[in-house]
């Protein structure tokens, strides 16, 4: 049986013709009407002038950055996907897998104000791209991470493990998506683990839904892990 993380980007070379639809279609109405708005608002918010969208799919966000006049480069694992961002005018996106982001074997620039992963964050071990993404920072720059409220997606199993997402009510043959849950606290760890602090939490919200359609952190880097990884260097 294949690793779910194997699956995991199986699944999004299959699906990325779909998704790129449904996304420049609005047919997601939690992202229309919530949680697009939600990531926008958080990035905008820390007033960067130099933004990478991690994950950044067909490239939406990219765009939208773009227009305000914000330089904002994408990197994604699905090609599918990165040339699509590329054909609606992001220039700067970038191919790499997680293990390539890991292990620094794509340039993907540096001294980033902010790092945005907008329901990217998907694999069991994080830590390591995390703290990946810390190195990429400028001193002050900040995380944004928005995700499915693990309150709301558990589904009364509130503890860390791999789901899948079948994509059900949506048009087309979608091969379903393992995707790894963590509670609030495992999201907490990760980030102090890769050298983070919390800076801000929200649970975006519809007025007319009883429940949050996301969770959202903002994390800072720890000014003592900058420093001791700055004495590793050369």
């Amino acid at each position: 049986m294949p690793a779910p993380e194997s699956t995991l980007l199986q699944s999004w070379h299959h699906n990325a013709p779909l998704w790129i639809e449904a996304v420049r279609t609005g047919t997601i109405e939690s992202r229309l009407k919530v949680t697009d708005q939600a990531i926008l608002l958080a990035v905008l918010g820390r007033q960067p002038e130099r933004v990478l969208d991690l994950g950044c799919g067909e490239g939406w966000l990219l765009r939208a950055l773009a227009e305000r006049a914000i330089e904002a480069i994408g990197v994604d694992g699905d090609a599918t996907l990165v040339e699509a961002a590329r054909a609606a005018g992001s220039s700067q996106v970038h191919l790499a897998s997680y293990e390539a982001l890991v292990a620094s074997k794509v340039d993907i620039g540096s001294d980033y104000d902010l790092i945005c992963a907008n329901f990217a964050l998907l694999h069991q071990d994080i830590i390591p791209l995390l703290a990946a993404m810390n190195a990429l920072l400028a001193p002050g720059g900040a995380l944004v991470i928005q995700t499915l409220h693990p309150w709301t997606a558990a589904a009364g199993d509130y503890q860390d493990g791999w789901r899948e997402e079948a994509f059900a009510g949506f048009k087309g043959q979608w091969q379903p998506m393992p995707w790894y849950l963590r509670t609030l606290s495992s999201w907490l760890n990760a980030l102090d683990m890769a050298g983070f602090r919390l800076a801000g939490l929200q649970e975006p919200q519809h007025p007319q839904s009883p429940v949050p359609q996301s969770l959202l952190l903002v994390a800072e880097q720890r000014l003592e892990f900058k420093l001791s990884t700055q004495q590793k260097g050369p």
